[in-house]
């Protein structure tokens, strides 16, 4: 809005001036969801690896020769509980991103690595208190299945000799290998995590009206 000064033609402007706009600022994690999909995530782990165990436990049981193909059942037990593991995590990043309202796919990305890293970690002191948690369930299994197998064939009862030095780089060997292992897959998961919550976001909706 303006108006003419009459004495020397001068335009004084009335507008008001907005020195600047600050944009309205909104938190991009989403602890709700987050804590949905690492529930969703938990559960669909904990009976994907039941039923890995039992099938690894009912190969034993009716194999003709449980003591030499309990190692070959129990590496398998161990690889198909690691495509659970990414299984379960795409479907905990896929819950979150649905959980969410709309979001971008820079946020969606943003939540999936944190339910990854919410998941690992609930997962990991739940396994080192004792409790067979969502990583721990078909290893737990597979271990009791070999301890029962080396029992009744009296492994167990053997003492155990001093350690000797290739025993030591064995040992060492087996620690690498395992925790090079546990960086792989951990990796494989974040990545799993991320795409299931990109594939579960929702875009704003669009409305067009005609004037």
């Amino acid at each position: 809005m303006s108006y003419v000064n009459r004495t020397g033609n001068e335009v004084i402007s009335t507008d008001t001036v907005v020195a600047g706009r600050i944009a309205e600022y909104h938190d991009r994690v989403r602890w709700g969801p987050i804590i949905a999909g690492l529930l969703v995530s938990l559960a669909t782990q904990l009976i994907l690896s039941s039923i890995i165990g039992a099938i690894a436990a009912g190969t034993v049981e009716s194999s003709g020769a449980p003591r030499t193909i309990a190692p070959n059942v129990a590496g398998s037990a161990g690889l198909w509980s690691t495509i659970a593991l990414l299984i379960s995590l795409f479907i905990g990043g896929w819950v979150t991103a649905r959980a969410c309202g709309p979001m971008s796919r820079n946020t969606a990305l943003l939540n999936g690595a944190i339910l990854w890293a919410t998941t690992l970690a609930v997962s990991s002191w739940l396994f080192a208190s004792g409790v067979s948690g969502a990583f721990g369930v078909a290893a737990s299994n597979a271990g009791e299945v070999i301890n029962q197998v080396q029992q009744q064939g009296g492994v167990s009862n053997i003492p155990r000799a001093n350690v000797t030095a290739q025993q030591t780089r064995d040992i060492a060997a087996n620690v690498r290998s395992g925790l090079w292992w546990f960086v792989l897959g951990s990796l494989l998961g974040l990545v799993t995590a991320m795409i299931g919550a990109v594939a579960g976001t929702r875009t704003p909706r669009t409305n067009n009206y005609n004037p």
